[in-house]
């Protein structure tokens, strides 16, 4: 397949989480409030198609130029005014890929293979706002927007194919897949943050992303209590009052770290009696731990500390990689499939006016022997013929290029 065919004219120039620093991706970042003046800059500047993609991953331009030096150039300026410095001082931070390798990329992009972390269900959804962005901004031409379609595809293929998403793969995340497990929709659960230590307010943080209906917040501090249920938009209650509200918890997250037992059986266990043994999930994120082990031992409770959250965790890092591996052969085979009908498509004018042709040396005959069909019939041949066999005795009697040409010709009408 010919490369000049089949490759879209399609470059990548960006930084993401492997080739830049946090504090320069903070930077060059683009919001959406600024995507479409960025956006601007790069149309006038003669870069009429293009996307910009800003995430916590990457900022990266996808774009479609028949120079990729020139719209390199110009998207390393448009970064760089960002950040305030010389073009060639951010150089260095950006990379660069072209035609097939773009694509690729593009694909791998959309379908969260190349995030930090892989599967992460909400690149897909980015790539679209950013896709409608450059719509609305006028610089999402026909050749960008086939590629997109073709990466909406792909990626489409490997959520239906794969388990790229599934599992939780960090600590939170894994609380949050076992409070599901318990309770099921957590729009109808009532949580309970016992203290304001980091982990327990980033499992808070991760129970109220995936729909937690309330969240209760209690820390001997009552300063501290206070500052954090307004960070989480969550309900105060007294530490004293610990006992009488436990009983309304589904979900328990104790994070105090005081090296001292905060939650002890026996309070977990009256909670319960009050709940009428409707379960409790409960996290220790306490280091050291804040909740007396034995209630893992009563009934209706289930204990999760860090060493069991990070062995889901594990467990779902796992199953996730095993997936991206069969992801990157469905990937290579979207490619693939996306480059042939590229290929297949540059061939359509050819055929059109060959057609054309054809039809006209038809009309033509006809016109001639209107009432003989084998006149006519034998004359078309003679005519379509006539052109192609001066042409091959030609460049026969040339001698070089005939081999190659036969070749062609056998394949194209079937001769064998």
């Amino acid at each position: 397949m010919s490369p000049t065919f089949a490759t879209p004219r399609l470059s990548v120039i960006g930084a993401n989480h492997r080739s830049a620093s946090l504090s320069l991706r903070d930077q060059l970042f683009v919001d959406d409030g600024a995507a479409a003046e960025f956006l601007g800059e790069l149309r006038q500047g003669g870069l009429h198609e293009a996307l910009v993609l800003s995430t916590c991953d990457r900022v990266e331009v996808w774009a479609s130029h028949a120079d990729p030096d020139t719209a390199q150039s110009l998207v390393g300026q448009a970064l760089a005014a960002r950040v305030g410095i010389a073009p060639a001082a951010l150089s260095g931070q950006l990379y660069r890929h072209d035609g097939a390798a773009a694509l690729r990329h593009v694909f791998a992009v959309t379908a969260s293979l190349d995030s930090l972390v892989i599967g992460e269900p909400h690149v897909l959804g980015q790539v679209k706002a950013a896709h409608r962005l450059a719509r609305d901004s006028g610089t999402c031409g026909p050749e960008l927007d086939v590629v997109l379609q073709g990466a909406f595809a792909c990626a489409k293929r490997i959520r239906s194919e794969t388990q790229i998403g599934e599992g939780p793969v960090s600590i939170a995340a894994a609380a949050v897949q076992m409070a599901k497990d318990l309770h099921g929709d957590l729009s109808r659960s009532t949580a309970l943050l016992i203290g304001a230590a980091d982990m327990g307010e980033l499992v808070a943080e991760s129970l109220l992303s995936a729909g937690l209906g309330r969240l209760m917040v209690t820390a001997p501090r009552a300063s501290r209590a206070e500052a954090l249920a307004t960070s989480l938009n969550g309900n105060v209650v007294g530490f004293e009052n610990l006992r009488e509200v436990l009983a309304d918890a589904d979900v328990v997250v104790c994070s105090v770290g005081t090296r001292n037992i905060t939650l002890t059986a026996e309070m977990v266990s009256a909670a319960l009696k009050k709940r009428r043994r409707k379960p409790m999930f409960v996290v220790d994120s306490g280091i050291p731990g804040d909740v007396e082990p034995a209630v893992n031992r009563v009934d209706g409770a289930f204990l999760y500390d860090l060493a069991d959250l990070e062995k889901v965790a594990l467990e779902g890092r796992s199953a996730r990689e095993q997936a991206a591996r069969a992801a990157w052969g469905l990937l290579e085979d979207e490619v693939a499939h996306f480059l042939k009908g590229r290929a297949a498509r540059v061939a359509v004018p050819a055929i059109v006016s060959l057609r054309e042709h054809c039809e006209a040396m038809r009309d033509a005959v006809l016109a001639e022997h209107p009432d003989s069909p084998e006149d006519a019939t034998r004359l078309l041949l003679n005519r379509l013929l006539h052109a192609p066999t001066e042409t091959m005795k030609s460049v026969a009697a040339e001698g070089p290029e005939w081999q190659a040409m036969e070749k062609t010709l056998r394949k194209l009408f079937r001769l064998d």
